[in-house]
């Protein structure tokens, strides 16, 4: 369901614009609809009070808890039920954040994501998107909440939109604490700024070698790398907020010299944050994560030549943290056997 269906069905009720905010304020953050300090009786109109309680069931039916997979670092994986029965994956962060999916499955195949080896189901509507935050909100605080979770948002421009305006105006999210994550779709970086809510952006770079990258990320658009950054700083100084490029660390193959001087190349200077993300373990596919000890030279390497650089520990690890592994375990006719890595850093991680 998308959020303009929603307003359509309330406006059918009677509602008014002023209605309208205060049923979509109350469901984006999760607080009953006969809450508030105004009852219901003394503000909505009568057709509206009337069809709240099948409003609110068919709003709770958007994104259903399937099940719940705490982590020992405090974030939790939920796998989430839409109305149709497809399940999609959010996870609660650590210090407030949610990561949530825009889509069933995805297209853009990178050959390191098990979301990418499914292909894509359906798009995800920009109802059933707040409706993962409305669910998240029932068991924790959400402060930030980034599109990194199943699916390419570039994919499903309009509804991820959508979802962003509603987040960042009655949903009570910061701008900035709504992060848009693609692989650089040149969409992206015409429809960014247009909006009345401005997301913070994140780019999938992984490599600084065309070639590879079409490797790694073989349905993406062909963008060569320093076009990608050029196009991301311009929108970082447009907004204010720096842009956070994410590189997941392959070992042996996105972990070299080279890519740390390319790195050096595309980024000194920029309006920008690296995030660096060892690889999170899916069974079935070769990749492997390198060493805590590798990954933090590498960090502290770019840090010292001028990049700006964190060192993020995959969330999750303990409960099959890659994107998508939850949902294929679930479809899956038997567990398969499971192989977890954990590894904890020695030492804080590069900031």
């Amino acid at each position: 369901m998308r959020i303009d269906i929603l307003r359509q069905r309330l406006r059918a009720l009677g509602a008014r614009p002023q209605h309208e905010q205060r049923v979509l304020r109350l469901w984006s953050q999760a607080l009953p609809q006969d809450g508030g300090r105004r009852r219901p009786e003394d503000f909505l109109p009568a057709a509206l009070r009337a069809g709240l309680p099948q409003l609110q069931l068919d709003l709770d039916n958007l994104a259903r808890l399937r099940s719940a997979h705490p982590g020992e670092d405090g974030s939790e994986r939920l796998l989430v039920e839409l109305a149709d029965g497809q399940t999609v994956e959010s996870v609660l962060l650590p210090r407030g954040g949610l990561c949530v999916s825009s889509q069933v499955g995805c297209a853009v195949g990178c050959v390191f994501c098990m979301t990418g080896r499914e292909g894509l189901i359906r798009q995800v509507g920009s109802a059933e998107i707040v409706a993962q935050v409305a669910l998240a909100r029932t068991r924790r605080v959400v402060k930030k909440v980034v599109f990194m979770g199943m699916g390419e948002p570039a994919h499903n421009l309009d509804n991820v939109m959508e979802a962003i305006d509603l987040l960042g105006t009655v949903g009570n999210i910061g701008h900035k604490s709504l992060v848009f994550s693609t692989v650089g779709d040149p969409r992206v970086f015409e429809r960014l700024p247009q909006g009345r809510v401005k997301p913070a952006l994140a780019l999938s770079l992984h490599t600084t070698k065309p070639q590879l990258r079409a490797r790694l990320l073989p349905r993406a658009p062909r963008i060569d790398p320093q076009e990608l950054v050029d196009a991301g700083e311009r929108y970082a100084r447009a907004t204010g907020y720096p842009v956070q490029y994410q590189w997941t660390l392959l070992a042996g193959i996105n972990d070299g010299a080279d890519e740390i001087d390319g790195i050096v190349r595309l980024l000194k200077g920029k309006y920008a944050v690296m995030n660096m993300i060892p690889y999170n373990h899916v069974d079935g596919l070769a990749f492997e994560r390198p060493t805590w000890e590798r990954a933090a030279e590498i960090a502290r390497t770019l840090h010292r030549q001028g990049v700006l650089t964190k060192l993020r520990q995959s969330a999750g690890q303990d409960v099959e943290g890659g994107c998508g592994q939850l949902r294929a375990r679930a479809l899956a006719p038997e567990p398969p056997p499971q192989r977890v890595i954990v590894v904890r850093a020695s030492q804080p991680a590069a900031s």
